[in-house]
């Protein structure tokens, strides 16, 4: 049984920047498309953004030009870069890989934005 587990999260003033990672099993990320997720408190989970097994990339339209997805060259882990922070990002952000037969979910790591 494969586990993903996220890192990175923590709490920083609004312009700031943190890097989430997620990692896992390889053979879950292999192939895939990878994505990262947020819940912000009392709101509905989104998608924040997507990476294909070819490179391609998508985000969400409230955090594009400020947030970055990347995985390794191994594409064994995955990456948000997250920068221009505002108070709005504040959430609990988890990792998410959609297989034939399920989604693969870390524990979430939480992320606090302060004015």
């Amino acid at each position: 049984q494969a586990q993903l587990v996220e890192s990175g999260g923590g709490s920083v003033q609004a312009g700031g920047s943190l890097r989430l990672s997620c990692t896992g099993s390889s053979y879950i990320f292999n192939n895939k498309i990878l994505t990262w997720y947020r819940q912000p408190p009392g709101m509905q989970r989104e998608l924040v953004a997507s990476i294909t097994a070819g490179g391609t990339t998508n985000y969400g339209d409230s955090v594009k030009g400020r947030f970055t997805i990347s995985k390794n060259k191994s594409q064994t882990e995955i990456y948000l870069q997250m920068n221009s922070l505002k108070p709005e990002d504040t959430g609990v952000y988890y990792c998410m890989i959609p297989t034939a037969g399920r989604q693969y979910w870390g524990q979430g790591t939480q992320v606090t934005v302060s004015s």
